[in-house]
């Protein structure tokens, strides 16, 4: 009945509505850095600040319209990002560079998008990533700067930085490491644990040791308690052979303590 009236009053839809459904479907690609402090993680965790949520707002209001946005991986709360990789559909025809300066002028400063670019509609940034690297960051000295420690693990304990660097290696190579993953809800669905590091390596600097690790993919808490573990083996607790021990995926075998996420860094993803 509406239908009818309306047209035979002459009404018709708005061309605005019309021509913002016929415009194709765009997939964009960004890269991101943040500053994971004051957040929760990655993962959008209802009432509580994400960078996954923040980035959903800012897109959606682009778009006029609710985005998903898909992350390589999911960093924990407080875990800091120099270069993650994330990606999301959308209509709108804004070239890649003005909505990369619109996305910046909308975010909190602690997120910075670094990079936009149109990429293949079937890109998926988890699925399609074939290796990520992080860094644990160390401080040493007595005193921690105070502009830093947002950005660093203070440990300013005696550690024997030899033994830590003859033990990062042991980790390389196809291993099953639920010794040094965390519970998570997945845990329900069987999944392997066995995960494969290309290279583990420890680097002095004046006061700070970095941790530097590039796999295939990681656990959760994987990065956090093997760095833990290599603080072990520093205080000289541990050794090749218990370390051997952890790396066999044993059940009730737990690695060393969980360091606190401050010092942790996602560097990069490759695809």
């Amino acid at each position: 009945m509406r239908a009818g009236k309306a047209e035979a009053s002459g009404e018709k839809s708005l061309p605005g509505a019309a021509a913002a459904d016929a415009k194709p479907m765009r997939r964009i690609k960004v890269t991101l850095s943040y500053d994971g402090t004051d957040f929760h993680g990655w993962q959008i965790q209802p009432g509580l600040p994400t960078i996954q949520e923040a980035v959903e707002r800012v897109v959606a209001e682009i778009e006029g319209a609710p985005v998903r946005v898909t992350g390589s991986g999911r960093t924990d709360a407080g875990v800091h990002a120099l270069a993650q990789v994330a990606a999301f559909s959308l209509r709108n025809p804004i070239p890649t560079d003005n909505l990369r300066r619109a996305m910046n002028r909308l975010l909190p400063a602690e997120i910075r998008i670094l990079a936009a670019e149109e990429t293949a509609p079937e890109f998926h940034p988890m699925r399609d990533a074939i290796a990520k690297t992080y860094e644990y960051r160390i401080f040493r000295a007595e005193v921690c700067p105070p502009f830093e420690r947002r950005y660093l693990h203070h440990y300013p304990y005696p550690l024997n930085v030899d033994r830590m660097a003859e033990a990062a290696p042991l980790f390389e190579g196809e291993h099953d490491f639920t010794s040094f993953a965390a519970s998570d809800k997945s845990d329900e669905l069987g999944r392997s644990k066995v995960r494969a590091i290309f290279s583990s390596s420890i680097e002095c600097f004046a006061d700070r040791i970095v941790y530097r690790v590039r796999g295939g993919g990681f656990l959760k808490h994987m990065v956090r308690n093997i760095a833990g573990t290599l603080i072990e083996a520093g205080k000289e607790n541990l050794g090749v052979k218990e370390l051997t021990v952890l790396l066999r995926g044993d059940a009730g075998v737990k690695a060393g303590p969980t360091v606190p996420p401050n010092g942790l860094f996602l560097i990069g993803v490759e695809y």
